[in-house]
């Protein structure tokens, strides 16, 4: 058990090595002016993902139109800005790199009247255009819960669709931005399949919950449940670092030991989700295609 104010615990510090795979990355995505999260939310496992050639392309900007407890990333209104060649540009990239899985994800644009979905979808149709065999993941926003904008995502041909509730119901308002909500959240999930089943398509849906914030280990049960009901096939539960010591953020109310993360996995298999990742370094897109793979051979 550990306490708030308690020092880093040995078992989610990471090593961080500059490896041949990380410089080939990153050379090809500055060269392309590219952003991923793996940099902007500073997540621990960048330098492993990197050097495997695998990143999350990160669309619509370095900048969020929310602002959650729990992440680094600067808040501002674009105004509705957005690079009409990065959907070339990213699949540009994905194409260098032979990449068989890409992960795009984007960050809250509530200034876009659709919340950033025929974009995300340009990107999606431009890369299965250059590399037609590559599987596409899109980690989305809400985009307003807009059922318009949540057919645009289903009808993209990205194979799978996810969206993070984050957080358990109780601690959604203390956590998120006001405009995000638990039951939203579960409502665009939801959709993602409810409309893929209208449309005579076959998709994977995906969310994580981040523990660390103050949550009771029923009430995570109680978000794996939830998240059930709403058919989502995969998730991940990893534990909250503050990424600054800024007011803005959340402190660490506990870290988790991997014990718990067992438990937890177990359970959500019991639950019947098609793959579980859980433990203190698993993030939303961590190993995402080995995800994939073993959710698609489980639905054999």
């Amino acid at each position: 058990m550990t306490s708030p104010g308690s020092p880093i615990p040995e078992w989610i510090k990471v090593k961080a090595l500059r490896l041949e795979g990380f410089e080939d990355v990153k050379y090809i995505l500055r060269s392309l002016g590219l952003s991923t999260v793996c940099e902007e939310a500073r997540c621990p496992n960048i330098y492993e993902c990197w050097n495997d050639a695998t990143a999350t392309f990160m669309l619509l900007g370095e900048t969020c139109t929310r602002s959650c407890r729990f992440c680094s990333v600067k808040t501002s209104n674009p105004r509705g800005w957005v690079d009409p060649s990065e959907p070339y540009k990213v699949a540009m990239a994905i194409q260098y790199l032979g990449l068989d899985y890409a992960v795009l994800t984007m960050f809250c644009r509530d200034d876009l009247a659709d919340g950033g979905a025929s974009h995300m979808a340009r990107a999606v149709a431009e890369i299965k255009r250059r590399s037609p065999s590559t599987i596409v993941e899109l980690l989305l926003c809400d985009m307003g819960g807009k059922r318009e904008a949540i057919e645009i995502v289903v009808n993209s041909g990205a194979e799978v669709l996810g969206h993070n509730i984050e957080t358990v119901r109780r601690l959604t308002p203390i956590v998120r931005d006001m405009r995000a909500s638990y039951e939203r959240s579960l409502e665009v999930l939801r959709s993602f399949k409810e409309i893929a089943r209208i449309k005579g398509r076959k998709i994977l849906t995906k969310s994580s919950i981040i523990l660390g914030f103050g949550e009771s280990f029923e009430e995570v049960l109680e978000t794996l449940r939830d998240l059930r009901e709403a058919e989502v096939d995969i998730v991940t539960i990893g534990q909250y670092l503050r990424p600054t010591s800024s007011p803005r953020n959340i402190p660490v109310a506990r870290y988790v030991p991997p014990e718990d993360f067992e438990k937890l996995r177990v359970e959500a298999y019991r639950l019947g989700f098609r793959y579980v990742a859980s433990g203190p370094l698993v993030r939303s897109s961590y190993r995402a295609s080995e995800a994939y793979a073993k959710a698609i051979l489980k639905s054999l």
